[in-house]
């Protein structure tokens, strides 16, 4: 069971950063923002995130510092707010990796159609998950129950979640601040 929970932890933090060099990545050079000038503004709620599993935590520093990169204040004070109920990445990803290692570990094999129906779910209930460490396993134990998954393996989990949920606040973070710069680069501001 442990080699399972380090192959999980290694998938979601690979997860990690193929969501920044494939999803992200892109985003800067379509809508032209400053890589270096970006990392500087979303370094530290980026850390803070990180460290503390908390989106919450970092919300004020985030709206802080995206307005002195440049995003003005209205965009930043909506756009980034709002990501912390609907643009929730990094959950989005552990939940269905999370999923699918319950169904492997208790040895269900589950169909393409059946993971797809698993992934919609998650991408839709992972919306309004909370900014609090730990609040995605909720979404989980519901989404195990709705597909008749056993729900012990909420318990498993447990173990490795405050690693999991380090990854996933942080890229939740990254997402809400890139957000927040995509949409004053697509009203016209230049960041």
């Amino acid at each position: 069971m442990l080699f399972g929970l380090g192959k999980l932890v290694v998938a979601m933090y690979v997860s990690a950063i193929l969501c920044v060099l494939l999803v992200f990545l892109p985003a800067f050079f379509l809508f032209r923002i400053p890589l270096g000038k970006f990392y500087r503004a979303v370094r530290e709620p980026f850390l803070i995130g990180f460290s503390t599993a908390s989106s919450e935590a970092a919300l004020p520093l985030a709206l802080e510092n995206m307005e002195q990169f440049g995003v003005p204040k209205h965009i930043v004070g909506f756009v980034i707010p709002t990501g912390y109920s609907f643009n929730l990445v990094g959950t989005a990803i552990y939940l269905s990796l999370a999923a699918i290692f319950v169904a492997q570990a208790a040895g269900e094999h589950l169909s393409i159609g059946r993971q797809l129906a698993i992934m919609l779910t998650l991408m839709l209930t992972s919306k309004g998950v909370a900014g609090v460490p730990r609040s995605a396993l909720v979404v989980l134990a519901g989404t195990l129950a709705t597909f008749q998954l056993p729900m012990e393996g909420v318990a498993v989990l447990l173990g490795v979640d405050a690693v999991l949920d380090m990854a996933r606040t942080g890229i939740n973070v990254l997402g809400n601040c890139l957000a927040s710069a995509v949409v004053a680069r697509w009203e016209g501001y230049k960041l």
